[in-house]
Formats: structure tokens, sequence, C-alpha cells
């Protein structure tokens, strides 16, 4: 007799329960951010978008005026002139800021004291904005006795320059100061997304052949690409809404040499009582920064942070 084969039916799969998304409890976390977002985003960014549109004559918006606003303001020299001065710091000062910052974060990991230079670096961080305006206008101040540059300059008998006076040097000196302020910061963020770059990469590199001008370039730079980038659209994002320096230092002069868009929307605000020219100021600065976030948001999405 042959044995008839048993058939021995395969175990049960097992019931993969899927749970179901509580979209009660998602709002019910997600509330008091979005009720933040509202007050102070949202509704801020509308109202003014209204305020905008309106005459605004010492603080009363009744008068419905289209876009006569923007229109006037590109058409008024110091509003067009402070467009172009953004433009001067946006270029030479995130250009001039990054390369010092990432030349020291370079520099100071080959040495001993690298904390103490990087604590020296970042210590104009620390002061603030208006304060630092004080301190630089006394640097640039035409008297010798009181002026630091123009004492230096005085004993190669050049000078004295007036450093804040003169529409040819105005905003070189306040991009000056800029840069100096803000290097440190750069230097610290740069010196954190060196320190993310494996030693085996570059030592790889050196047992090639390469030299240290090929690994900055050709290594180093591509692999903090992202940061750098992001520290880019930092110091961009805080160039368009600049306004303390300018302010302290020169007050948007001589004449109308060293206005910036937020120093524009202060003077159409406060001095003329203009608040819907302020106000499509403000849309302005904020029509601005759009591309910059969406750079910034399409960068972190394509490219891996080191």
């Amino acid at each position: 007799m042959t044995a008839t084969p048993v058939m021995v039916s395969p175990p049960k799969a097992r019931r993969v329960r899927h749970e179901r998304t509580g979209w009660g409890t998602v709002l019910l976390f997600l509330a008091p951010a979005l009720v933040l977002l509202l007050i102070f985003l949202v509704y801020p960014t509308l109202s003014t978008l209204r305020m905008s549109v309106d005459r605004g004559l010492g603080g009363n918006f009744s008068r419905f005026v289209g876009l006569d606003n923007y229109i006037s303001l590109l058409n008024t020299p110091s509003f067009v002139g402070s467009i172009i001065n953004n433009v001067l710091w946006i270029v030479f000062y995130t250009t001039f800021v990054i390369l010092f910052g990432l030349a020291i974060a370079v520099v100071a990991m080959r040495v001993r004291y690298e904390s103490t230079i990087k604590a020296i670096v970042f210590l104009p961080m620390a002061i603030a904005a208006t304060a630092l305006g004080v301190i630089w206008a006394f640097v640039y101040a035409t008297d010798s006795n009181i002026g630091l540059l123009n004492a230096l300059l005085g004993v190669i008998r050049i000078g004295p320059i007036s450093w804040l006076g003169n529409p040819s040097f105005v905003n070189a000196a306040l991009i000056a100061v800029g840069i100096w302020g803000s290097t440190g910061f750069a230097t610290v963020i740069l010196s954190a997304a060196l320190k993310g770059i494996p030693t085996e990469i570059l030592e790889a590199a050196r047992t090639d052949g390469a030299n240290e001008f090929q690994i900055f370039w050709r290594i180093i730079v591509p692999m903090v690409s992202l940061p750098i980038s992001v520290l880019a659209v930092t110091l961009i994002v805080n160039v368009i809404k600049l306004f303390d320096i300018p302010y302290v230092m020169t007050q948007g002069g001589p004449g109308n040499a060293s206005r910036v868009i937020a120093f524009e929307m202060y003077k159409q605000d406060f001095a003329a009582g203009l608040y819907g020219k302020a106000a499509a100021v403000a849309v302005i600065m904020l029509i601005l920064l759009i591309p910059v976030m969406i750079f910034n948001v399409r960068r972190f999405r394509s490219s891996a942070v080191v």
C-alpha cells in the first residue's frame, strides 16, 4: 500500500492592521502652531497688503488708491537708490562675509588655537548693531584725534578722508562695518560644516597628489556648498531688512546716498506720515524675499546636508 501524501495547508498570513490616521489628533497638535502663524504671520501680511493700496495719510486708512503707492515709489529717486544700495550690500557684503568666514575656518582648523581664534572672530556678534554703528562712527571720524582710520592714514601723510560724508565712500564704509560684524558668524557656521567632511577623503586626495589649493576648491568647497548656500540666504535676508547700521551711522546720508529699503520704509512711515507708502515698501521687501526663500527650500530638497 502506498501512503497517501498529506497536503499541509500553508499558515494563514497574518493580517496587517492598518491604523487609521486620526486627523482630529493631528489637528489638535498642530492647532497651537497654526494659531500662532495666523496671528503673527498671515494676518499681518494680509493687513499690510490692504494698507499698501490705501493712502494711509496720518494713519487714516480710508482712501483706496490701488497701485498708486507702488507707482509713486518706483518714480521716487531715493527709493530707486535704496534698491541699488541693497543690491550693493547683497553682492559685496554676502560675498566677502562668506569668503572671509570660509578662509578663517579653514586656517583655524590647522592650528592648535582654533577655539581661541573663532572666539575672537565671533566677538563682534556679541555687540548690538546700534553699538557697532556707534563704535565705527568714531573709527571713521575725520578728526584724527578721534578717528582711528584717519589717524593711521595721517602717519603716511594721507587724509583726512570723510568716509561717511562722501557719497563715493559711504556705502563701501558701511558695508565694511557689516562684513566685520558678520564674519564671525560665517566662520562658526562653516567651521561646523568643515568638521563634517570625512578626513579619509582629504587624505586620499593628498595621497593621489592633490595640493592644498586643489583640495580646497575641488573637495572642500563642493562638500560645504549646501551650508554656504544656506548661509548666503541668511545673509541676504539680513541685508533686505537692514536698517540699524545706516540709521545710526549716516541717517541715510549724505543726502540719500546710503539709504536702504528698510530705511526708506521708516522715512515714509514716521517722518512723512505716509503709512500707505510705507506698507507698499514692506510688501516690496516681502516680494524680494520670496525668490530667496524658494531657492532655499529647493536647495534643501535637492541636496544632502553635510
